[in-house]
């Protein structure tokens, strides 16, 4: 059976770093018989497109506008899984990430070991990172690895593998990024993820994913809440629901005990509204949740259903002959002609 890799890099105005990495890709990797690169350009406006081309890329997905380093991974993954990749690479454009490592990281799925493959950078041992970060970077994982209940080391790492299966089962709904929603997601669907460790470059430019740290923590907090609150509705909903009914139930005691024992005569009116003002609020909560749960099923009903249509190969239509693939007018040079590297044609699609 062939094995076929192809590596995604996610780019927003590359067109300086892509070179430098471009030599480390791997030519050959063992156990794969067919490799090919999917170059997503985020809107770039440094001409990052035709650089990739330049260099061969095989696959090139250019964004109209700037969409987000998720929107960016998600066409990244359906361009592979189009285009009948057994096991996807995602690796940064910016050259943090070293191809070397990327024989070792889809080793385990190689060998039916893993689904999903995490590169850890040991935070801890880099020296690149301050000493807050390596504590933000911990505590990250370990919120993730607490919500997920999968052990990761390196949650924010983009340096990952997945096999065909679990690239057709994820689904990535946030703008910003798509490291801890995916794998709070694999946790979810009993996906088996492993990491391996893995070695970094310097950096060659500050990250264009956040402006600040407290940026970066704000939204990747807000992103892994999101996700947490898609996949188990009732169990957040309810929590909250409890935390509204306890105080409101012992203010209404407290009313009820005050009537009782004072022969009706209370001034404790004030503790009545407010108590069943919280209980009522922790019912109607409590509802929400059972709503979304409902939803949350449905859900995974809808995304069942996507998965046998994305995993099912569509028949050839009967007496059509298929023909060259058409280029759209960015996979073409300036005379108008096709263009080819290296004697084969660059795939460029348009989103």
């Amino acid at each position: 059976m062939t094995m076929k890799v192809m590596i995604q890099i996610p780019c927003l105005n590359e067109a300086a770093t892509l070179p430098i990495l471009w030599p480390h890709l791997p030519a050959v990797l063992p156990g794969v018989d067919i490799i090919e690169t999917v170059v997503v350009d985020d809107g770039s406006r440094d001409g990052t497109a035709d650089v990739a081309r330049r260099l061969g890329a095989t696959h090139i997905v250019r964004m109209t506008s700037r969409r987000g380093l998720a929107h960016a991974f998600k066409a990244g993954m359906e361009t592979c899984l189009r285009h009948g990749a057994d096991i996807i690479v995602n690796i940064d454009a910016d050259n943090q990430y070293r191809g070397e490592d990327i024989a070792a990281l889809i080793q385990p799925i190689v060998t039916g070991s893993a689904d999903i493959v995490i590169g850890d950078r040991q935070v801890g041992s880099q020296r690149g990172f301050s000493r807050g970060k390596r504590l933000l970077q911990r505590f990250g994982s370990w919120v993730v690895r607490s919500l997920s209940g999968i052990d990761v080391p390196d949650a924010a790492s983009g340096f990952r593998a997945y096999c065909r299966d679990a690239a057709l089962k994820t689904h990535v709904f946030s703008s910003y990024t798509y490291t801890h929603e995916t794998l709070i997601e694999a946790g979810r669907k009993n996906l088996t993820v492993a990491s391996v460790p893995i070695r970094t470059n310097p950096p060659l430019r500050t990250s264009r994913l956040f402006k600040s740290t407290l940026v970066y923590v704000l939204r990747s907090a807000k992103t892994i809440l999101q996700t947490y609150i898609v996949y188990t509705p009732l169990r957040v909903l309810a929590l909250c629901s409890a935390l509204a009914f306890l105080p409101g139930a012992a203010l209404t005691g407290r009313f009820l005990y005050y009537y009782a024992t004072s022969e009706g005569q209370t001034g404790y009116i004030q503790s009545l509204v407010v108590g069943i003002g919280l209980v009522m609020i922790s019912v109607f909560v409590l509802l929400f949740g059972i709503i979304a749960d409902l939803a949350r099923v449905n859900r995974t009903l809808m995304e069942d259903m996507l998965y046998i249509l994305r995993s099912t190969p569509a028949p050839p239509a009967a007496g059509v002959e298929l023909g060259p693939v058409l280029l759209s007018q960015a996979a073409r040079d300036d005379r108008g002609r096709p263009a080819i590297r290296g004697g084969r044609r660059a795939h460029v699609r348009e989103v």
